[in-house]
């Protein structure tokens, strides 16, 4: 074999996502290959250099794959992978620019890591592969100059951190992502992913099983792999992927990846260092593409939503939402929100609610209410659209936000910006108010119908005497009903109240008495909102207590 037939030899390599026909075969033949393995399985112990050798003479290295793949036969198929590894090294040491010399050991070392795959139908001898210090082999060879022996661990590893196959082996799971850990294996997948070229197919999908591997591990290890994945350098290559304008599957996956890292509320350092390495603007520019167009498969709409996602979880750092209003964020979601059929609309109320919420949204609500966005969202909080078929909010989903961004409004808005607000609900003849009635009530008897369901299915509970699971269960089945919202409603209804204006007033009292109900039933939903506020969370802050402060002197003004 000469140095062409090294160049062009392509090994197949393996993908995260659904295989062909005949990759699963070739699975099913693994599984199928082991179904004999013993059940009772000895406890791995150190070898020595004696021990090692008489293993590796115990048998024929061609018989192996016949063998039973109990911890004996895992040892003896690992030492003989690191041989070929050494090997591999010393020859390219020694013939440096002669790789004619060192190809067959090459193709050689390729093959034996191909062996290695039989692993990951075993996970409960995942400690074997620990103890002997063979993992870190393994990863070593991510820094090969050979693309393809690189791209042949790459899948490796992603068949070995597989959730399916590590389903109901804890033990083995657990010992082999601590290691991955400790060797900083996100560092090293970075530098795979900074050598890859995925204008090539193989390296595509090389790409591809890196981040595989990431989801994986987040499976088992979410907090541990996402602080990994900001101190490692991940975040700013997914960035960095996202600027690319073509979609494409790995596009897709980095969405994905990076909504992970960066969803979860503990993952607050992620969040920030998002908004450090622009990646506000980022998510903004990649979203701008949307604002006149529909994504145009199923793929790219759920990219985009992911997009959307990453940038809700970003907005929770409150640095990233100066970031967003100077990067006119508010003026790209109004802009989305007005168009009537795009898919990107409803994902930019989201948003939007994100930006606005909390007493960290003052500065984006009154820049809201400046860029006249009040005439853009009222006709969405007059009229609930239809749920679209491909994506989009649910009709709860869309009234829950747009009562949220009313609601932040109200509570960060002041002074003539403020009038322009009240003044939207003296419109036509008070029409907005009569909405918020209409809400009112939906949500009130949803929650009602709640309670009535719980009482049935818990006929001896009495709320003198309250188990706290119990109650816990009774407010979760609220929630579920429509509570928050009720409770954005009624916020909203007694902001009016107590704004005033005698003729919103009026008809709020009007619309009431007319169902047979009063402001005392908002009194109520608001005086249990203001109760819980703060109880999810053990360290209660300053802010949490104004809030409550300023809750309790509006109730007591109805």
């Amino acid at each position: 074999m000469n140095v062409d037939d090294l160049l062009a030899y392509k090994p197949t390599k393996g993908t995260k996502r659904p295989r062909d026909q005949s990759s699963t075969e070739n699975v099913q033949s693994k599984k199928s290959s082991v179904a004999t393995y013993k059940k009772n399985l000895s406890e791995p112990s150190e070898l020595t250099d004696a021990q090692k050798l008489e293993l590796l003479l115990e048998g024929d290295e061609d018989d192996e794959a016949g063998e039973a793949l109990d911890a004996t036969g895992v040892k003896k198929m690992l030492l003989n992978f690191e041989k070929k590894v050494f090997k591999n090294q010393e020859l390219r040491i020694k013939h440096v620019d002669a790789p004619e010399k060192f190809m067959e050991s090459e193709i050689d070392l390729h093959e034996e890591v191909e062996k290695l795959h039989v692993l990951a139908t075993v996970p409960e001898l995942y400690p074997t592969m620990v103890e002997m210090n063979c993992l870190q082999t393994v990863i070593g060879l991510l820094s090969h100059e050979n693309s393809d022996i690189v791209i042949a661990v790459v899948s490796l590893l992603q068949e070995l951190t597989d959730v399916g196959d590590l389903e109901g082996s804890d033990e083995g799971a657990e010992a082999l992502m601590v290691a991955l850990l400790e060797q900083q294996l996100v560092a090293l997948l970075v530098q795979v992913l900074e050598k890859l070229d995925e204008k090539i197919r193989e390296e595509a999908e090389g790409v591809h099983n890196v981040l595989a591997i990431v989801e994986n591990m987040c499976e088992f290890k979410n907090e541990q792999v996402c602080e990994a994945a900001g101190s490692q350098g991940l975040l700013p290559w997914l960035l960095k992927r996202l600027r690319v304008r073509q979609f494409d599957p790995n596009k897709l996956y980095a969405s994905e990846i990076l909504s992970i890292l960066i969803q979860e509320s503990s993952n607050t350092n992620n969040q920030v260092l998002v908004g450090s390495l622009d990646g506000i603007d980022t998510l903004l520019q990649c979203l701008a593409y949307y604002k006149r167009r529909d994504p145009t498969s199923p793929e790219e709409l759920e990219m985009m939503e992911n997009l959307f996602n990453c940038l809700c979880s970003a907005l929770m750092c409150v640095a990233n939402r100066n970031k967003f209003l100077k990067g006119e964020g508010l003026q790209l979601m109004i802009l989305m929100l007005k168009e009537k059929k795009l898919l990107s609309k409803s994902s930019s109320l989201k948003v939007l609610d994100h930006a606005m919420s909390n007493v960290e949204g003052t500065d984006n609500c009154m820049k809201f209410v400046e860029v006249y966005g009040l005439r853009t969202l009222f006709p969405q909080f007059m009229k609930t659209p239809k749920a679209k078929k491909h994506g989009g909010l649910s009709e709860r989903e869309h009234e829950e936000h747009v009562c949220g961004i009313v609601g932040s409004l109200f509570k960060n808005v002041q002074g003539p910006l403020r009038d322009r607000l009240i003044n939207k609900f003296l419109e036509n003849d008070h029409e907005k108010v009569d909405r918020l009635i209409e809400l009112h009530f939906k949500y009130l008897q949803r929650v009602r119908e709640a309670d009535d369901a719980f009482r049935r299915d818990n006929p001896n509970f009495e709320d003198d005497d309250i188990i706290d699971d119990t109650e816990d269960e009774k407010y979760l089945r609220r929630l579920d009903a429509g509570l928050y919202t009720l409770q954005l409603v009624d916020y909203v209804m007694m902001e009016l109240h107590v704004c005033g204006l005698a003729s919103i007033k009026s008809r709020l009292a009007t619309l009431l008495n007319r169902h047979g109900d009063s402001m005392v039933t908002v009194k109520a939903i608001m005086s249990e909102y203001v109760d819980r506020l703060g109880m999810e969370d053990a360290t209660v802050g300053k802010d949490v207590e104004k809030e409550k402060r300023r809750l309790t002197s509006l109730i007591d003004e109805l």
